[in-house]
């Protein structure tokens, strides 16, 4: 990565997050799906053909394959999953760099009992349509083993505009795993996950500015529903906020920072990266907002 900083000490590298932090993304963003009028949110009716690339080369020279495991929806899912990878894995790329795992590796499980198994999840998981997942980090040659983005059924009922943001905050934790520890901050692997998956939209003014200038606590990412959608709208704005007034750069070195290995404390990191601490941030993250 050009004009990268040294990364720290590779001895207490761990696991980005545990699996059931990654599931949840994909729960907040169908919610929000649901939640929206939008006709770029409704749910895909028109069919899809069935055929689907085993692998393909996109981006800069990356090779993505394409694992489908049967079901009904399997092959058309990847084949809308291929429309979008090549888009993804520049869109990654533009804001993370190019140093990170060269072959992706993208499954569609056949089925939702599937999907867990796959990702270790709890049974009690619903509504979940995507996580990148892997069996352990490799601390010495920074690389992940086993590690894979796995697509359960129900994704392939998302419309283009839901599974685009998906496929790019999946492809996002998949890149970053190897630089991010277990113990990083949800607001901040899953607020920077979100600024490159999810596309820019108007500020949403005063009148929600100060319910939204709030950076949420690990309880928040626990929660369901309008709660959770939340927590990640809360953590995507700061995200947001500090790529549009201090350059994508300085977010890039806050993540490092602050999530990365024998990371400092947030209120420390904030202020080594950012020069101010969490009460200024957050006003200055209101006024933004509002404006």
């Amino acid at each position: 990565m050009s004009g990268r900083a040294p990364r720290p000490d590779r001895r207490r590298l761990l696991l980005q997050l545990a699996l059931v932090a990654e599931a949840s993304v994909a729960a907040a963003l169908l919610h929000r799906a649901s939640a929206t009028t939008r006709p770029g949110l409704a749910a895909v009716s028109a069919p899809v053909p069935d055929a689907a690339p085993s692998s393909l080369v996109v981006g800069d020279g990356r090779t993505v394959h394409l694992l489908g495991l049967g079901g009904t929806s399997t092959e058309g899912l990847l084949r809308r999953i291929a429309a979008e990878i090549g888009a993804a894995v520049d869109a990654v790329v533009a804001f993370w760099g190019a140093d990170w795992q060269r072959d992706v590796i993208i499954v569609a499980a056949g089925s939702e009992i599937e999907f867990r198994q796959l990702t270790r999840g709890p049974a009690g998981w619903v509504d979940v349509a995507a996580a990148a997942v892997a069996d352990r980090v490799d601390p010495v040659h920074r690389s992940a083993a086993g590690q894979r983005v796995v697509f359960s059924p129900g994704a392939a009922a998302m419309s283009d505009y839901a599974l685009r943001i998906v496929v790019r905050h999946e492809l996002f934790h998949f890149a970053s795993r190897a630089d991010t520890a277990l113990d990083a901050p949800r607001w901040l692997t899953e607020g920077v996950a979100d600024y490159v998956g999810r596309p820019a939209t108007p500020r949403p003014g005063a009148a929600s500015a100060a319910s939204l200038a709030v950076l949420p606590t690990e309880a928040d990412f626990a929660t369901s529903g309008d709660a959770l959608t939340l927590a990640y709208d809360r953590a995507w704005w700061f995200a947001r906020f500090i790529a549009e007034t201090r350059g994508p750069a300085t977010l890039r070195a806050l993540y490092w920072r602050a999530g990365g290995a024998g990371h400092p404390d947030v209120g420390s990191a904030l202020t080594e990266v950012l020069g101010a601490d969490e009460p200024e941030l957050m006003a200055g993250l209101r006024r933004w907002l509002a404006t």
